[in-house]
C-alpha cells in the first residue's frame, strides 16, 4: 500500500496525519508513505523526525484582511496543483489521506482528478474551509467529533472516527515518565503551552506563574512558550529580574509532549482539538483556555467538551490573568481528591481510537 499523507501549518494538522502513518506501517509491512506539505509549516521539522519522507508543494491561507493579496494566493495554488501532480506521478500512490490544512487542497484535487481515492479528517467540531471545500471529491469525511458533520454537506460520506492520537500518549505512564524526564515523584508538576506556536495572552499569564513559582523545591513548572515568543519571555524575565531556577524549565517548543503531559500533575493548555484528545488520553487534569481567534469558536467546543464531564476547568480568555491562574493552580494543588476525579473524567473524555478506524475503512475500499 503506497499513501500519500498531506496536511500541515501547525502540529494540530501534522500530529494526526503521524499517528495514521504509523497505524497504515503497523498494519502493513509493506505500506509506504510519503508526506507532502509546505516549507512554511511545521511539517518540515516534524515529519522527518517520526522517519517519514517529506515532499513540499508551493501554497499559500486566504488573506481576509487584504483581499488584494488573494491574487498570489490563486497563483500559489495553480504552481502547487502542478508540484502535485509531479509528486503523485513519481510516487504512484494507492490513496491519498489529508488532515487540514491549505495544503490539502492542490494535493487532493489532483489526486482525484487523477482517478486516485481519497480521504479526509476532521479534527475540530467547526471544519476548515478546505476540508469542507474538499468534501466531494473525497471518498469519506472522518469526523473528530460527531457535531462537524452538520457542516459537511454529504452526509453519506460522513465516519465518526474521533481524533487519531499517537501510540505514545496511550503507552505513556506517569512514573515512566518521571524518571525518564528526571523529575522527583513527589513534586507537583505544572505544564504549560500554547499550541504548536505558542499563545502570546497565556505565555503573559505564566511569566507571573514563573514568578511566584521560582524557587520552590516541591514545584516543578515546564513552559512551553512556542519558538518566537522564547527570546522575548526569557528577556524580559531577566530585565524584571527574575533568576530563573532549576525548577523552572522554559523551552521553545517540547518535543516528546507525551512524556510531558503523562507526568503533569497539571495541564495549563490551548483547547485545539489534538490537544485536548492526548491531554485526555493520558488521563492528566487540565485547565484549558481557548483560543477565541478561531473558526467558529471550535476551541470553546473542544473545552466544554471535557470541562463538562468533570475533567477540566475551563478558562475564557478575557478572564485569564496570571494571578488567576496562581490561584486556580494552588487551588487544585491542595485537592487530591478533585486532582484524582479529574484525571478519571479526563480519561472518560479519550477519544476512539481513531487511527484503527481509519485504517480499517481505508484498507475495505
Amino acid at each position: 500500500m503506497r499513501v500519500i499523507m498531506t496536511g500541515g501549518g501547525t502540529g494540530g494538522h501534522i500530529y494526526p496525519a503521524i499517528a495514521i502513518a504509523d497505524r497504515i506501517k503497523e498494519r502493513n509491512n509493506n505500506g509506504e508513505i510519503l508526506f507532502v506539505g509546505t516549507k512554511r509549516g511545521l511539517e518540515k521539522e516534524i515529519v522527518p523526525k517520526h522517519g517519514y519522507d517529506i515532499k513540499f508543494i508551493t501554497v499559500s491561507g486566504i488573506n481576509r484582511s487584504n483581499p488584494i493579496k488573494n491574487f498570489k494566493v490563486v497563483k500559489d495554488y495553480m504552481k502547487g496543483k502542478k508540484e502535485a501532480k509531479k509528486i503523485i506521478e513519481e510516487f504512484k500512490p494507492d490513496l491519498v489521506i489529508g488532515t487540514g490544512g491549505y495544503v490539502c487542497g492542490p494535493v487532493i484535487k489532483m489526486a482525484s482528478k487523477m482517478g486516485i481515492k481519497c480521504y479526509i479528517h476532521e479534527q475540530n467540531a467547526i471544519p476548515g474551509m478546505t476540508n469542507k471545500m474538499l468534501e466531494k471529491v473525497v471518498e469519506n469525511v472522518f469526523l473528530g467529533f460527531e457535531e462537524a458533520g452538520k457542516f459537511f454537506k454529504q452526509k453519506e460520506k460522513h465516519i465518526l472516527a474521533g481524533n487519531p492520537v499517537r501510540d505514545e500518549f496511550f503507552k505513556a505512564r506517569k512514573d515512566v515518565a518521571r524518571e525518564t524526564l528526571g523529575i522527583s515523584p513527589d513534586d507537583f508538576v505544572v505544564l504549560s503551552f500554547g499550541g504548536s506556536q505558542g499563545a502570546a495572552k497565556l505565555n503573559k499569564a505564566m511569566m507571573t506563574v514563573v514568578e511566584e513559582y521560582n524557587g520552590r523545591d516541591d514545584v516543578e513548572v515546564f513552559f512551553g512558550t512556542g519558538k518566537r515568543y522564547y527570546e522575548p519571555i526569557v528577556n524580559e524575565l531577566a530585565e524584571i529580574g527574575v533568576d530563573v531556577q532549576n525548577n523552572i524549565k522554559i523551552m521553545p517548543y517540547i518535543d516528546n509532549m507525551q512524556n510531558y503531559i503523562a507526568a503533569a500533575d497539571l495541564v495549563i493548555s490551548r483547547s485545539g482539538a489534538l490537544t485536548v484528545s492526548e491531554i485526555a488520553v493520558c488521563g492528566t487534569p487540565s485547565i484549558l483556555i481557548p483560543s477565541p481567534n478561531v473558526a467558529g469558536n471550535h476551541q470553546m467546543f473542544n473545552a466544554q467538551a471535557v470541562a463538562g464531564k468533570g475533567g477540566a476547568v475551563l478558562l475564557e480568555e478575557k478572564d485569564l490573568s496570571g494571578e488567576k491562574l496562581i490561584d486556580e493552580i494552588k487551588r487544585l494543588e491542595k485537592d487530591e481528591k478533585l486532582l484524582n476525579e479529574m484525571a478519571k473524567n479526563a480519561r472518560l473524555c479519550a477519544p476512539l481510537d481513531a487511527s484503527d478506524i481509519i485504517y480499517y475503512v481505508i484498507l475495505n475500499r
